[in-house]
């Protein structure tokens, strides 16, 4: 190799000794006759000291470098002199006497600073990734990514599981989002499709008699791009034979609690894992990926509320909804501005608004407040005892702000799932240094898609019902739970699972709820329900998606964040240029014409 050592290995026991070290100019001082430089490479930053006493051309090539030039040097490693240390660095003790300097390729002027954390437009770090990737915040999160997805397969390949690729280009199959389609040239009209994720394949290495799978996989769905997602991304594929919901859900706890402090021991992970139903976390939170770090849950105030006298409350209650509530601590001196804010949040949800009550006199006990110490238009119809009672529910007093929510469960969990993060937010209630882990179970197996009037799978279709819930499915589908599991940290769902379905009687009929004909269930299906015939094990997995725990452990915002090359908002690769018009012969090749309309 060009160097004898990476930057942060060199120390104080090298004292004396000469080594060589190759990187990038990180940035250039120039002290009269003396020149320091800071030379970084990919595990950190070590000085320079060239000294024309010490070798007078070494100190010529120096006088010419540029922040990142690559360059390789051989020198002393020294002890700095007192005075000069730089505590921030784990090199910060010591410096490299420099004696020979050679240039390795010089570089132009970046468009943006590479060793300071400026605000960058993201397209243009996007279309200089290759750049972006070299500043220290984004190059630690692709080296975390790294030690994320080893620790993943070594504890997998620990607990007996094997690692098994599968195909990039299959048969598209309906999974719940659009299909990155790709043309074949040997059989002109028909096409392969990329996986939206690895579903039926990991299900049939369960009839193939593997029992236990895993792989890193790399999925693709054609949708709308945004925060948390990416029209390719990667997941820790798993399944399981033999297996029920329980089994699963300690397999992952084991993982996560094991990996959080393995990679960041500065982070708190709550333990044991939170598990609530489908049912509770809508109740409690208005979602079912609740941010469990901080409580402002959801409380049903409608026996109180709804004989008070305010219209929004008795048409809401008449009409077989519920007023619900949350208590905002601290918040009952809310300006108008302020309020009116929340108010455009809420309507932001589908919703007409909320109702907001400040309360006065901080620190007062709910039973002890005073119509004067109430600021709502709702105190118009309320008597101080409803309003009191209201407060006690939220587990309120004086100087909270109640935000009341009426209408059907789906309007008020809405609203105020929003409200709920727009406090904690505003409040800071969260701990960034937690993990508070959850698992969400007990989904319905079905819900109405009303837009086409049919039933449609809360996960997907080869999930499956409750053993209880069996023998009804076909008759009350709006009423069958399904085996199905999902992973939530932090209000984001960072896994999604199920038992799945291993009898081809049975997945035949949950097809046909879906409004597939038995011809389209025989052409999309027929190989899964042909494997199932062979006798297929009861078998179970789980997927997780790695681009998103990768985020919340870096404590970044976006997933193309910790993404080497992520497509921007648009889904469009700034750093290839992709996706692009190809040559008319390729396009010939391959019996497609494009549209005239089209340019």
């Amino acid at each position: 190799m060009l160097k004898t050592h990476y930057a942060t290995e060199v120390n104080s026991g090298l004292l004396g000794q000469t080594v060589t070290l190759a990187g990038w100019v990180d940035r250039r001082r120039d002290h009269g006759s003396l020149i320091f430089i800071d030379l970084r490479d990919v595990s950190g930053v070590i000085q320079l000291a060239i000294n024309p006493e010490v070798e007078p051309h070494a100190h010529e090539i120096g006088s010419t470098l540029r922040n990142e030039y690559v360059v390789q040097v051989t020198g002393q490693v020294a002890m700095r002199p007192e005075g000069t240390q730089n505590s921030k660095l784990p090199t910060g003790d010591i410096e490299i006497s420099v004696k020979k300097v050679e240039i390795l390729a010089r570089a132009k002027t970046p468009p943006f600073y590479i060793n300071e954390e400026v605000e960058v437009d993201e397209n243009v770090r996007l279309r200089y990734r290759y750049l972006d990737l070299r500043r220290s915040r984004m190059k630690r999160n692709i080296l975390t990514r790294h030690s994320v997805i080893r620790y993943m397969r070594n504890f997998l390949d620990s607990k007996g599981f094997a690692e098994v690729d599968t195909p990039i280009l299959i048969k598209s199959t309906p999974e719940g989002a659009r299909d990155y389609l790709v043309p074949s040239r040997i059989y002109p009209g028909k096409f392969y499709a990329l996986p939206q994720s690895p579903q039926q394949m990991k299900q049939l290495l369960m009839v193939a008699g593997l029992e236990k799978y895993y792989q890193i996989a790399k999925c693709f769905r054609d949708e709308d791009t945004r925060a948390d997602r990416q029209p390719e991304f990667t997941q820790l594929d798993i399944e399981m034979s033999f297996v029920e919901e329980g089994d699963i859900m300690a397999l992952m706890e084991e993982l996560f609690s094991g990996l959080v402090p393995a990679i960041r021991p500065d982070i708190k992970v709550v333990m044991p894992f939170t598990r609530l139903t489908y049912a509770e976390a809508m109740e409690r939170f208005g979602c079912d990926k609740p941010d469990l770090r901080y409580d402002l849950q959801i409380n049903d105030v409608t026996d109180i509320t709804a004989a008070s006298g305010f219209g929004v409350f008795q048409k809401a209650a008449s009409a077989g909804g519920r007023i619900r509530g949350i208590a905002a601590p601290g918040c009952g001196n809310y300006s108008r501005r302020e309020l009116d804010g929340l108010q455009e949040i809420a309507r932001s949800t589908g919703a007409g608004g909320v109702v907001t009550v400040s309360l006065g006199k901080p620190g007062t006990p709910a039973g002890e407040l005073e119509m004067e110490d109430v600021h709502s238009i709702a105190a118009k119809y309320m008597d101080i005892e409803q309003i009191r009672q209201v407060a006690t529910r939220l587990k309120a007093a004086g100087g909270d702000l109640l935000l009341l929510a009426a209408g059907d469960d789906d309007t008020t969990s809405a609203v105020l799932d929003r409200l709920r993060r727009e406090i904690a937010r505003r409040l800071s209630l969260a701990d960034e240094k937690t993990f508070h882990f959850c698992f969400v179970t007990d989904f319905p197996l079905f819900y109405r898609d009303t837009e086409h009037n049919r039933w449609d799978s809360m996960h997907h279709p080869f999930t499956s019902p409750r053993e209880e819930d069996k023998p009804v499915v076909a008759e009350k589908p709006g009423e069958v739970f399904g085996r199905h599991y999902d992973l939530v940290l932090n209000g984001y769902e960072i896994a999604g699972g199920s038992i799945r379905i291993h009898e081809a009687d049975l997945q035949r009929m949950i097809f046909r709820l879906l409004a597939y004909t038995d011809e389209q269930i025989d052409e999309r299906f027929g190989h899964m329900l042909e494997a199932f015939s062979y006798g297929a094990p009861p078998h179970g997995g789980i997927a997780a998606g790695i681009d998103r725990f990768v985020m919340l452990l870096c404590q970044e915002s976006s997933i193309r964040e910790v993404i080497p090359f992520p497509k921007n908002q648009n889904a469009q690769d700034l750093t290839f240029g992709a996706p692009d018009f190809v040559a008319p012969e390729q396009l010939d090749d391959l019996h497609i014409k494009i549209d005239d309309k089209i340019s």
